[in-house]
């Protein structure tokens, strides 16, 4: 479904500030994967995503998506095919525009593409407003309403609406609820595994909760350094504790994880 072959990226090369964020790392997702990846900063996590969303060309290697190359492919193109949602609320959505325009937006660059011309349709609106009903957040009844005066939780729901109103071939979500308050978080948690079951999204989830890492999905990745030190699924993942992470951290690492976010967060 989703496959990196030996894909590299070093910022700034030549100078005193040259890092290698990704190094030779190679990753096969299959169809329906629910991929949780952990790391500490500057493990990598955000800038993998970057290069499978388009962000930046890699240096090396390949990206290959539903059995297309796509490793050169604009980031504007792979945006119709690809979903992602950040961890900042405020981006993924129009403010000045309401609720009905930011997905009608993301309706027609999904479904339609660039076709000139394109309307959105009695019929589309009543879409819309049965799946923001899903949401339970009575969005349905503000359609006209600018998404600015939504709240960071409202607009992270809508945020994960738009991206999958069309399923996409892939969701990339990047600690998307670490800004929402506990209560919130857990509720676009809930929608986000009800969303991606109903509709057989393969999906690859950034969290810096290593017990959710392990609770969420099918599969868990860890990462350091630019690669995957640890990939497990299965019935070897499924009796995995936190204290098994870290210790397998150090055994790929040959060191203690001291990420105090990630140790605070259990």
């Amino acid at each position: 479904m989703l496959n990196i072959k030996g894909i590299s990226k070093t910022f700034y090369p030549g100078t005193i500030n040259e890092k290698t964020a990704l190094s030779n790392l190679s990753l096969e997702v299959k169809d329906g994967d629910f991929i949780t990846i952990i790391g500490s900063n500057g493990a990598g996590k955000s800038t993998l995503f970057n290069a499978i969303a388009g962000t930046f060309y890699v240096d090396q290697g390949s990206i290959t998506l539903g059995g297309r190359n796509i490793t050169y492919l604009p980031e504007h193109k792979r945006s119709r095919t690809i979903g992602r949602l950040f961890q900042d609320p405020l981006k993924g959505t129009a403010p000045h525009m309401t609720i009905e325009e930011n997905l009608a937006l993301a309706y027609l660059r999904s479904s339609r593409g660039n076709a000139p011309f394109s309307r959105i349709s009695k019929k589309d609106r009543a879409m819309f407003r049965e799946h923001l009903s899903l949401l339970g957040m009575g969005l349905e009844d503000r359609m006209g309403h600018p998404v600015g005066l939504l709240s960071g939780g409202q607009r992270q729901a809508l945020t994960l609406l738009m991206a999958t109103l069309v399923p996409p071939q892939l969701l990339l979500l990047d600690e998307h609820t670490a800004a929402l308050d506990p209560a919130t978080a857990e509720q676009v948690l809930k929608l986000t595994r009800d969303i991606v079951a109903r509709d057989h999204i393969t999906c690859l989830m950034v969290t810096h909760n290593m017990s959710q890492a392990l609770e969420l999905g099918n599969r868990t990745l860890m990462m350091a350094d630019g690669h995957v030190v640890l990939d497990v699924e299965g019935e070897q993942r499924q009796g995995m504790t936190v204290q098994d992470l870290l210790e397998q951290f150090k055994a790929g690492t040959g060191q203690q994880l001291d990420n105090d976010r990630m140790l605070l967060s259990e």
